[in-house]
C-alpha cells in the first residue's frame, strides 16, 4: 500500500511540474553574427600593426579564439576576392572572378541570404563599393563580377536591411534608375555621408561615393567605424521592433587589398588602423550584447607581404625592419581568423575558408 502511495505522490509531483514549465526558449548561444573581412589582410599586416603601435596591444590580440583558413578557389592555388568572398559568404569554392555560383554555374546562398529568409535583419557596410566582389558575395549570383547592373537587381531582390559604402554611379549608369527603384522598395537612400549620423529607419542605403570610398589617407576620417556603428544601431532596433530572430552584419576593410596591391606601406597601416577601429565598435558591442559573435577574417593575403631584418647579423641589440612585397597580386599562404563573444569557442584550428562559413551558419541556425 505504502509503495501504491508513493507512486502516486511522484506521478502527481511530475504532472504539477509539467504543467509549470514554461515553454522553451531558443537556446542558440549565437544570435548576432558581426562578419568583418580585412579583405588581402594576411598574418604580416597584423604583424605590421604591432610593431608599428610599439607592441601595445591591438584588439587583434584580444580574440577569445583564433584559427586560420585556407583560401585557394575551384580552378586556382590563388583566389581572387570573387571566389573567396563566395566561400566565406555561401560555403562553396568557385572559379576566380565567379561569385555565388558553383563553377558549373548553380546559384549557391550566402549567409546572409539563408538569414534573410529566417526573419533575421541583414547588413553590409564596406569602403569600396556595394558591387565590389566581396560585398555582392554576400547578396549576388554572378557569372562575371564585373556584371554590376546584375549585382544591382539581386542587391535589391535581396532585401538586405542595411548597406553602406560606395557605388552611386553604378546604380546610376544603366538604362533603369536603380536609386530610384530602391526608394521605390520601401529604402531610405541617403547621397550624403553627413546623413549617415542621424538616419533611422528598418531599410536603409547609404550610397557615398561614385565608385570606392576615399583613401584612409585622403580624408575618410573614420567612415568604417561610425558606418559599423550606425549599421548596429539600425539592426538593434530592427530586431527589437520587429521580433526578428538575430542579424548578420558584414563588414570589409576593403581598401586593405587596394593599398598593398600598391606596395604603400603607409598607406596600408592607415587602412590597418582604420580596420581595428571599426572591430572595436563591433567588439564593443559584443561584449554589451551576449549572443552576438563577432568575427575578424581575410579573404585572401595580398602581395605576399613580409617583414625582415635589415641585417642578417642576429647578434645586434637592432638590426631594423623592411616591409618587402613579392607580388603585385594575391599569394596562397592561409589567413587568420579571431573570434570574439558567443559561440568564439566552436570555431578552432586550421580550415577550409568553407567550412568557416558552414560553421557560422549552424551557430544561427540557417545551415540547410
Amino acid at each position: 500500500m505504502r509503495k501504491i502511495l508513493l507512486l502516486a505522490s511522484l506521478c502527481c509531483v511530475a504532472c504539477c511540474t509539467t504543467e509549470n514549465v514554461a515553454p522553451q526558449e531558443d537556446q542558440r548561444e549565437v544570435k548576432n553574427i558581426i562578419y568583418m573581412i580585412g579583405d588581402g589582410m594576411g598574418l604580416a599586416h597584423v604583424s605590421m600593426l604591432q610593431i608599428e603601435g610599439g607592441y601595445e596591444p591591438t584588439v587583434f590580440d584580444q580574440a577569445d579564439n583564433v584559427a586560420l583558413i585556407t583560401t585557394y578557389s575551384a580552378n586556382n592555388r590563388v583566389t581572387d576576392s570573387a571566389a573567396a568572398g563566395t566561400a566565406l559568404a555561401c560555403g562553396y569554392k568557385t572559379n576566380n572572378s565567379m561569385i555565388g555560383v558553383t563553377p558549373d554555374s548553380v546559384e549557391v546562398r550566402s549567409i546572409i541570404e539563408k538569414a534573410h529568409d529566417k526573419n533575421f535583419a541583414t547588413g553590409i557596410a564596406v569602403t569600396c563599393y556595394i558591387q565590389h566582389a566581396t560585398p555582392a558575395s554576400f547578396y549576388s549570383h554572378l557569372m562575371d563580377r564585373d556584371d554590376k547592373k546584375k549585382a544591382n537587381e539581386d542587391f535589391i531582390a535581396s532585401g538586405v536591411d542595411v548597406a553602406f559604402g560606395g557605388g552611386r554611379v553604378y546604380f546610376e549608369r544603366f538604362d533603369k534608375d536603380y536609386v530610384q527603384t530602391l526608394t521605390n522598395a520601401g529604402y531610405n537612400v541617403l547621397l550624403d555621408e553627413a546623413q549617415l549620423a542621424t538616419v533611422e529607419g528598418d531599410k536603409v542605403v547609404g550610397l557615398f561615393a561614385d565608385r570606392s570610398m576615399n583613401k584612409i589617407l585622403e580624408g575618410r576620417g573614420d567612415y568604417l567605424a561610425n558606418a559599423t556603428a550606425k549599421a548596429l544601431e539600425l539592426l538593434d532596433k530592427n530586431v527589437k521592433n520587429n521580433s526578428r530572430e538575430g542579424f548578420v552584419l558584414m563588414v570589409e576593410g576593403s581598401k586593405i587589398d587596394f593599398r598593398t596591391h600598391d606596395h604603400e606601406t603607409e598607406a596600408i597601416l592607415a587602412e590597418m588602423r582604420d580596420f581595428e577601429k571599426a572591430i572595436k565598435v563591433a567588439k564593443e558591442y559584443a561584449d554589451k550584447n551576449p549572443g552576438t559573435l563577432v568575427v575578424v577574417c581575410a579573404d585572401h593575403e595580398t602581395a605576399g607581404t613580409t617583414i625582415v631584418s635589415n641585417e642578417s647579423d642576429f647578434r645586434l641589440s637592432e638590426s631594423g625592419i623592411e616591409y618587402k612585397y613579392s607580388t603585385l597580386g594575391h599569394s596562397g599562404v592561409m589567413v587568420p581568423v579571431y573570434l570574439y563573444g558567443a559561440g568564439a569557442e566552436a570555431i578552432n584550428g586550421v580550415m577550409d575558408n568553407t567550412e568557416l562559413s558552414w560553421k557560422l551558419q549552424e551557430l544561427i541556425g540557417v545551415k540547410e
